[in-house]
């Protein structure tokens, strides 16, 4: 496609046309790139229609172009497919796991992401931040742009010590392993007791002792938070993250209270009822609290304190957090708010806000109990993954047949989520989840199998010396095609941190292959059919390995 994009924009500049303008059409019988004439007509104060015929009269053919035609007020480019599918079948099968980067840029971003809060369960909820994040610092790694993981985390306060005071007043036996998914029940269970006004009474105290460091809570909070770091890493190696940079609540909390102070004596901030704020009133985002009456820093100046670090320690191009929609009203007080006293920093920052993931019953509360947890989950995928992997191929191995499980799973599990735009909300379905057949993952990586498996067959060399010519069957220009759309699909998505678009354009590419291995035979075609055909099946297995892996799904070569 990039082929034909440098055609046309070269017929159109020789028109003295702005090719700018070329966009893809809706629909393949469209034409393959068009140019839209609303704006010529409106100078020429002509009608789009008659432009377009214009326009189209003047323009020539050639190279991989192999017709313009004026359709109603767009100028349609078809190409020439039977000369395109060598050239994208040669660069698919060249640039192999590499095909669809970018060149190598200076620019560098910080992605923030995850955030779950130590001493709580790990949820269904934090696996949509944890998918999305790493799934946008993929797309932006191969695209060519340098990428810091960065992870906030909040590890003291009142959620910690709700949590400590069910640990020291419950009588609740720790368990030998599983302490970090234990510490979230304790939270639950003193999240209901704290209903009382004695216990709340109680947390309150122990909030303020652990801020005055009082040595045996102290003692206390360290091991509990090790516990959930643990068992935040282990989730962490299941999905294939690693962070460059754990920052934790407790590190900018000192600074915090500084900071706010300091901006009250340069006059960036007031003082109101005692608190320090900053009023927002004129930007119509109300009043922001920095530190309340008592002195204590809220999540808003903790933030300014962090902006500052992570522009100290990496300096990077723009920070994308990855938070809750939830929380838009408050990132744009906070960016409107580093404007104030940090504008250097706050033309970097950027809200990539993503809809919840609520239960059919409604939406999770941590404090409640009412969530699915991670293992939870998990270990329902495996148990159906292992069941359907095994009636499909009763052959495997029990190691190849566990391996396999686990990747189906938790492939299914990344891919429900991840095959939904961001801002929508996702209720959460069992049976949709579990699902192994339309839409879902399994069928995606069945589809990688299935390749893997005719190539297997067709034996050493499977994809090599082959005739582009021979590819003319409809079907086999409808792959082509699709295999040519992933570069810029990849260019788009970096710029929109968008990654639905992937999971939607995987789905495109298996049905289109899928429908074409129904009905057009490829190991039992003549010798030169079935050589352009080898190389197109090489060319999707490599460009559907690629694009899953950009959503973080592993392609097994067997299922």
């Amino acid at each position: 496609m990039q082929l034909l994009r440098l055609d046309a924009e070269k017929a159109l500049k020789k028109e003295g046309l702005d090719p700018s303008l070329l966009e893809k059409p809706p629909k393949p019988e469209m034409g393959d790139l068009a140019f839209p004439c609303f704006g010529l007509a409106k100078k020429k104060k002509k009608s789009p229609i008659e432009t377009a015929k214009e326009i189209s009269s003047r323009l020539k053919t050639g190279g991989s172009i192999r017709s313009i035609v004026a359709a109603g007020p767009y100028v349609n480019f078809f190409a020439d497919w039977e000369k395109l599918g060598s050239s994208v079948l040669r660069r698919i099968l060249r640039e192999n796991q590499s095909f669809g980067s970018g060149k190598k840029a200076r620019r560098k971003i910080m992605v923030e992401f995850a955030h779950p809060n130590t001493h709580k369960a790990f949820h269904i909820g934090h696996i949509r931040t944890l998918a999305l994040g790493e799934s946008v610092s993929r797309v932006l790694e191969f695209a060519g742009i340098k990428v810091v993981r960065a992870n906030y985390q909040g590890d003291i306060g009142p959620h910690v010590a709700r949590c400590l005071w069910g640990l020291l007043k419950l009588g609740l036996k720790k368990p030998a392993k599983g302490k970090g998914s234990w510490l979230g029940e304790v939270y639950a269970k003193a999240s209901h007791k704290a209903t009382e006004p004695r216990v709340e009474k109680e947390i309150r105290e122990i909030n303020k002792e652990l801020y005055a460091g009082k040595p045996s809570l102290v003692k206390l909070w360290k091991n509990t938070r090790k516990w959930s770091l643990e068992y935040f890493d282990g989730i962490y190696e299941d999905f294939g993250v690693k962070f460059d940079r754990l920052y934790f609540e407790s590190e900018v909390e000192g600074p915090a209270v500084k900071l706010a102070k300091s901006l009250l004596k340069k006059g960036k901030a007031k003082l109101s009822d005692g608190a320090i704020v900053m009023n927002l009133e004129k930007h119509g985002l109300g009043v922001l609290v920095l530190l309340t009456q008592d002195g204590t820093p809220l999540y808003s100046i903790k933030d300014f304190v962090l902006a500052g670090l992570q522009e100290k320690e990496y300096g990077p191009g723009m920070i994308v957090h990855v938070v809750a929609s939830e929380q838009e009203f408050y990132f744009r007080q906070l960016f409107r708010s580093l404007g104030i006293t940090n504008p250097g920093v706050a033309r970097k920052e950027r809200h990539l806000s993503y809809g919840l993931v609520n239960l059919e019953s409604g939406k999770m509360k941590s404090r409640e109990g009412k969530v699915i947890l991670y293992e939870d989950l998990l270990n329902r995928l495996l148990l159906r993954a292992k069941k359907v992997t095994h009636e499909k191929n009763p052959r495997l191995k029990k190691k190849e047949l566990e391996d396999i499980s686990r990747i189906v799973a938790m492939g299914a599990l990344r891919y429900d989520i991840m095959k939904v735009s961001p801002e929508k909300n996702i209720v959460f379905d069992w049976d949709r989840a579990l699902s192994f057949e339309g839409n879902n993952a399994p069928y995606l990586q069945y589809t990688h199998a299935r390749c893997c498996s005719i190539l297997r067959k067709a034996g050493s060399g499977a994809g090599s010396g082959f005739d582009g010519g021979a590819l003319s069957e409809r079907k086999e220009i409808g792959i082509v095609r699709k295999l040519s759309e992933f570069p810029e699909l990849v260019e788009k998505v970096a710029r929109e941190m968008r990654p639905h678009q992937i999971a939607t354009y995987v789905y495109e590419l298996c049905d289109t292959f899928n429908e074409f291995y129904q009905s057009v035979p490829v190991l039992k075609a003549e010798k030169r059919e079935r050589l352009a055909r080898l190389a197109l099946v090489k060319a999707v297995r490599t460009t559907l390995r690629n694009a899953l892996s950009l959503l973080g799904i592993e392609a097994p070569e067997k299922m």
